[in-house]
């Protein structure tokens, strides 16, 4: 179901003492999707916070409680602690597409695999938030965000691309706060 390994455990189990409760679990859900992967949630809850729907994972120094809606998108993930320069913290391992199939599935495949490599360069990414009826939502981020030419990008570049790929898309919006962008590639 889920794997977390002895450095994560470790980490729980530290926290947990930290506490200085003994009737704390760890409490996983997935709570959206955002950039191509899933956005999980992590708490130290005391029993009478679960749920009885919650899935169970045992292990030798503290039980797993995993969100039963969140479970079947978290088969097979792996759950580790990292200590990097570049990042810190749990990190996690899922083989699970966090779009399934379908219309989402396919316009993230167009944005990992035409948008974002072109953007790179300039330091930007599109990431897919939702597809609602006929319509992508996305934000832009890094050189994309406050760019002067972030409108031009999204008209002749995203949702052209998307649209042409994914004919049941038939508008891009882009939901940035392109006014808090801190380093845009061209400047507005």
């Amino acid at each position: 179901m889920l794997t977390i390994t002895e450095l994560a455990q470790k980490q729980v189990t530290e926290a947990i003492k930290s506490e200085e409760r003994d009737d704390l679990a760890l409490r996983i859900a997935i709570t959206g999707r955002s950039g191509g992967g899933f956005r999980y949630q992590m708490d130290l809850v005391g029993l009478d916070e679960t749920r009885p729907d919650d899935e169970v994972v045992e292990l030798d120094a503290f039980n797993v409680y995993v969100d039963s809606e969140s479970a079947p998108d978290l088969a097979g993930a792996t759950i580790d602690f990292v200590t990097r320069l570049s990042e810190s913290g749990f990190k996690f391992d899922n083989p699970n597409s966090p779009w399934g199939e379908g219309v989402a599935a396919d316009v993230q495949r167009v944005l990992d695999e035409q948008i974002n490599p072109q953007i790179a360069a300039h330091g930007g990414f599109v990431t897919l938030l939702e597809v609602k009826d006929e319509t992508a939502y996305i934000t832009m981020g890094g050189g994309c965000q406050g760019c002067g030419m972030a409108d031009y990008t999204l008209k002749q570049g995203v949702e052209q691309a998307i649209v042409e790929a994914v004919p049941t898309v038939q508008r891009v919006l882009d939901t940035t706060d392109h006014a808090a962008g801190t380093n845009p590639y061209y400047a507005p």
